[in-house]
């Protein structure tokens, strides 16, 4: 079965696309793991980032019952459900649906067997998609800026993580947090880096996602970091991210 993973953080602007698809990519092209990147955020970037071929199947068809997951093989062992601005509208359709919160780990269950990991790009909001993403899912990886109010977000996720493990899934678990757009000549990003870690301790990634151009440049060319610039200190960083992920569920 597959290990079920979310990448969520209800700021925007933080890297959780860039992310999923990065540590994706590097799971499935560097690492041999055969992997599912499900779109869950109606801003559809992923899939942009990915050039994803024009498919009638998508997480908004999913999700309100018209098929069920149907991935797309983006390239050898990484396939994508894509999203769709329609998914907009998707709370809105479900919010009378009988275990609307539990539509997505339905659709998953069938498809689990046939991969190691299943990413998940949540929204940038705690609405019903992003519930149901954890409904579904082993772990969240929280994508987090070192700004201090990043940390009045991460607080409030911990607790939503907290009650969706309490009510509606009880193997959701923190994978962890990791920082993005570091910069170590910040004297505040050193500072909210060092608090952040001695406030969740072990759950901090080693891991730190430098700032880095070459991160915001490659979904504009439809290219992932790896293919773009596998020199560059995004390709390392997030190779890196993804050993480290990886050995977190090699340990369990």
């Amino acid at each position: 079965m597959a290990k079920v993973i979310s990448f969520s953080n209800h700021k925007g602007g933080v890297g959780k696309t860039t992310s999923t698809v990065s540590v994706g990519v590097a799971l499935a092209k560097k690492l041999g793991k055969k992997v599912l990147l499900l779109d869950l955020d109606p801003q559809a970037n992923l899939s942009q980032s990915l050039r994803v071929p024009p498919t009638e199947y998508t997480t908004y068809g999913a999700l309100i019952g018209r098929y069920g997951l149907v991935p797309v093989n983006i390239e050898g062992s990484l396939f994508v459900v894509p999203s769709t601005l329609d998914l907009s509208g998707a709370e809105v359709e479900l919010s009378s649906e009988t275990g609307r919160e539990f539509i997505l780990r339905e659709l998953i269950d069938p498809i689990s067997s046939n991969y190691d990991f299943i990413l998940i790009d949540t929204p940038p909001s705690l609405g019903l998609l992003t519930i149901n993403a954890f409904a579904a899912s082993d772990s969240v990886f929280i994508p987090l800026q070192a700004e201090y109010l990043a940390l009045q977000g991460l607080a409030k996720l911990t607790e939503i993580i907290a009650r969706i493990q309490k009510r509606l899934n009880k193997k959701l678990q923190l994978g962890g947090v990791f920082i993005t757009q570091y910069d170590h000549r910040k004297l505040l990003n050193r500072e909210v880096a060092e608090t952040i870690e001695a406030h969740l301790g072990s759950k901090v990634l080693k891991t730190r996602i430098r700032d880095n151009v070459a991160l915001a440049e490659a979904p504009s060319v439809h290219r992932d970091i790896f293919d773009y610039n596998p020199a560059s200190n995004g390709a390392k960083d997030y190779f890196n991210l993804a050993k480290e992920i990886l050995a977190l569920y090699s340990k369990s």
